[in-house]
């Protein structure tokens, strides 16, 4: 697929605060969407259908993979997360700018299909602080958090195979770290000889 939009993946152990800074990046980036995954898990708190993920039963979404509906899929803390391939491709090749959030193996699948696409990994300051917070946000039981953060141990290891890594230590930098990543992305030659044809057209910088 020939891309004029770049695609951002960020992925995150729960609780690092991947949505809270995506969340605030948007609010500060007119030019960056966000594409909605799909999963099976119930919603949380006041999460809507379509708004933060589009909330389905498993025999959907399975028949979903089956139609090859989604651009990667995995299995995260015993529910089903996927991506729609058509609602990427259609928003890249439009020439906008896509962030996703996703687990690690999403964003590694992504990457093979996307070699181009911007890796992030969030980074929690220690596990104490992520305990914390995932007792703090108070959505889960115990034994949920606590295999939480078990899982976080395997998942902060794959941290070493993305392009970007934040520290999200306070909420303000990361939220800046993020916006600089994204900014710099747009600054990249191929992708202001896309975006900006004609300045490199009269510059002779265009075959």
């Amino acid at each position: 697929m020939q891309q004029a939009g770049s695609l951002f993946v960020v992925a995150a152990p729960s609780g690092a605060g991947k949505s809270s800074l995506v969340k605030a990046l948007l609010e500060l980036d007119s030019h960056l969407g966000v594409s909605v995954s799909h999963t099976t898990r119930a919603p949380r708190g006041q999460e809507q259908d379509g708004r933060e993920y589009h909330f389905v039963d498993e025999p959907t979404f399975r028949s979903k993979i089956v139609a090859g509906e989604f651009l990667e899929w995995a299995k995260v803390h015993g529910n089903l997360y996927g991506t729609s391939r058509a609602a990427i491709e259609s928003r890249i090749s439009q020439g906008h700018d896509v962030v996703l959030e996703i687990d690690w193996q999403g964003a590694l699948q992504i990457k093979r299909l996307f070699p181009s696409a911007v890796l992030v990994f969030i980074l929690p300051p220690s596990y104490e602080e992520l305990a914390q917070r995932l007792n703090r946000r108070g959505e889960d039981h115990p034994d949920v958090i606590a295999q939480r953060l078990v899982n976080a141990r395997i998942e902060v290891a794959q941290a070493r195979h993305f392009d970007f890594v934040i520290i999200n230590a306070l909420f303000e930098t990361a939220v800046f770290d993020l916006k600089t990543i994204v900014h710099s992305q747009r600054l990249r030659y191929a992708v202001l000889a896309k975006n900006k044809p004609a300045v490199f057209r009269a510059l002779n910088l265009l075959d």
